[in-house]
């Protein structure tokens, strides 16, 4: 009967340090894991000293801040990032996320916080290429998921999947793609980093876009990340974060 009655109590034993220990993880819960690229800059970048940063990343950080939980960055590409953010293994995604109707119905997509304008991208002596309607049987290269490849598709062009708007420009430099379609501002921020004079703006998309971050459908997250936003906003930090990154105000209002 005593080693019944021992085996019991280290059973109860046992379960309330395994309880102890579930309690103790449940604070993970304060843990933000945001998912990025780090390959897109000005927005998500490896710094000069190797450290993960960017006009989004430092929003990001921000919003956590203001929300009190630590924020962990989970670089993954752009063309899986969604399906992290589905699997759970990120909660936000912080990563230039345009708005629009198909993800506004399969995600929480929080207010904007850059608002910018679409541009297309040929090497610098090609001189046939100037609006959308010119894209048309032509080839560009695009994250195949982006909001620019379905830009470029609509607009009659074939597409090529790319990592990211620095490969995109490789691949037009070498003559394989006939154009790019990207946001002004890593447009801008690439020419100015690098001044490369071997590719040009040819012309607009002519629309504006808004850009948020995404979290699960329902999750409750958004009403959050939205309050620490206006926070943000109203404190100067969003400005002081745009001219940062790009000498002016591109939050939107």
């Amino acid at each position: 009967m005593r080693r019944t009655f021992l085996s019991i109590a280290a059973a109860l034993l046992a379960f309330t340090v395994l309880a102890g220990c579930s309690s103790g993880g449940s604070g993970s819960s304060d843990t933000l894991r945001i998912g990025t690229e780090g390959t897109y800059s000005p927005f998500s970048f490896q710094g000069p000293d190797g450290e993960l940063t960017g006009y989004d990343v430092e929003v990001a950080r921000a919003v956590g801040a203001k929300l009190g939980r630590e924020v962990e960055f989970v670089q993954t590409p752009w063309d899986s990032i969604f399906a992290a953010l589905e699997s759970q293994r990120i909660d936000l995604v912080a990563n230039q996320v345009t708005i629009n109707e198909e993800r506004q119905a399969r995600y929480d997509l929080s207010t904007p916080y850059t608002v910018s304008e679409g541009v297309i991208v040929t090497r610098a002596d090609d001189t046939t290429i100037s609006t959308l309607a010119d894209l048309q049987g032509r080839t560009t290269a695009q994250s195949a998921t982006s909001n620019w490849a379905d830009v470029a598709r609509e607009a009659g062009a074939n597409v090529e999947a790319v990592e990211g708007f620095v490969q995109a420009v490789q691949l037009l430099k070498d003559g394989r793609v006939d154009a790019t379609v990207n946001d002004t501002l890593a447009v801008g921020e690439y020419e100015q980093t690098t001044g490369d004079t071997g590719v040009k703006v040819a012309g607009t998309t002519g629309d504006t876009s808004e850009q948020a971050f995404a979290a699960r459908k329902d999750s409750g997250l958004i009403a959050d990340v939205d309050r620490a936003l206006a926070e943000l906003r109203a404190d100067g930090t969003l400005a002081q974060l745009s001219e940062k990154y790009f000498g002016a105000d591109v939050s939107g209002r």
